[in-house]
């Protein structure tokens, strides 16, 4: 990343709530939960893999072609059938995201500065130095 692709540059963090597990692969809505799955794969380690709720959704993916996804994301290479699809733990979640431009950053970065009781303006941060 150069200097002159810092005004385009966005950071999001997510905030992950309210994690529930549930028997059932399918009980959760796509667009409204991420999901984080379990499973034995056919080497008989535990895996795990996770998708924010915006993906699937993002993606166009239904409640099956997420699962496969995930799985392959995870790591298996096994035929995915429907059977191994029910032996998945799943953990369905929520999350709250936020997104910051890096001009709102220095905006804030400024800001706060000033309120911390430090009267100059401060230097654009540079890693570089």
């Amino acid at each position: 990343m150069t200097r002159d692709e810092l005004p385009r540059l966005f950071c999001s963090v997510s905030l992950l709530t309210n994690f529930e597990d549930v028997c059932d692969y399918l009980d959760w809505e796509v667009g409204v939960h991420g999901i984080r799955i379990e499973f034995i794969n056919e080497k008989g380690s535990k895996r795990t893999a996770t998708y924010l709720p915006e993906v699937a959704k993002e993606q166009g993916w239904d409640h099956i072609q997420t699962i496969d996804s995930l799985l392959r994301k995870g790591g298996y290479k096994a035929p995915i059938t429907n059977e191994f699809r029910k032996s998945i733990k799943l953990t369905r979640y929520r999350s709250e995201k936020m997104t910051m431009s890096y001009t709102e950053y220095l905006a804030h970065r400024q800001h706060h500065h000033f309120q911390n009781g430090i009267g100059h303006p401060l230097p654009p941060y540079n890693h570089y130095s």
